[in-house]
């Protein structure tokens, strides 16, 4: 089973993609987790650029999106919304065939989180993703400096994100 793992945010060090890497490191058997690194690289959204082909950096997106059997998404919280960077790659993924339907976990990595959250899964609902609930979890990580292998290491947020990632291969139909 393949997971696409989509950090909102582009800084390196961020705790979403921090959040995202330990879950590769905690991933059941049977489930590889791989980190789409390209939301930097997606042209502004543009229904005028939204053709067949699409640009390549969309059409990247799209492949990897229809290459995976589920989203695994944690975005940090702007402004009290969700980030730019990561709504302008769901823009591009409402007028493809790649999306509906495709089975979405969203983590939240910080616990002061709840605007963009709320809004993130108001967007993915509205775009027909599948929201999987058990898996859809809040990862405590603001005000704690703890890299991949420290989140793993941790006992109770370490099992906790364990926990949503068998709950989330648990409700993917094989």
């Amino acid at each position: 089973m393949r997971i696409l793992a989509i950090a909102g945010s582009l800084r390196a060090r961020s705790s979403n993609r921090t959040v995202l890497e330990a879950a590769r490191l905690l991933a059941p058997a049977g489930l590889e987790i791989v980190l789409y690194d390209g939301l930097g690289e997606l042209p502004l959204f543009n229904p005028d650029l939204d053709r067949d082909p699409p640009p390549p950096p969309i059409a990247h997106l799209r492949a990897a999106i229809g290459d995976a059997d589920g989203l695994l998404i944690c975005s940090p919280e702007y402004a009290r919304g969700v980030s730019a960077v990561l709504k302008n790659a769901l823009e591009w993924l409402v007028s493809s065939h790649e999306f509906p339907g495709k089975p979405v976990a969203v983590i939240n990595a910080s616990q002061r989180s709840s605007d963009a959250d709320s809004q993130l899964r108001l967007i993915l609902e509205t775009m027909s993703a599948r929201l999987i609930e058990p898996a859809s979890i809040t990862i405590p990580m603001l005000g704690r400096d703890l890299d991949a292998a420290g989140l793993v290491e941790d006992a109770r947020l370490g099992e906790a994100l364990r926990q949503a990632l068998i709950d989330f291969a648990d409700a993917i139909p094989c």
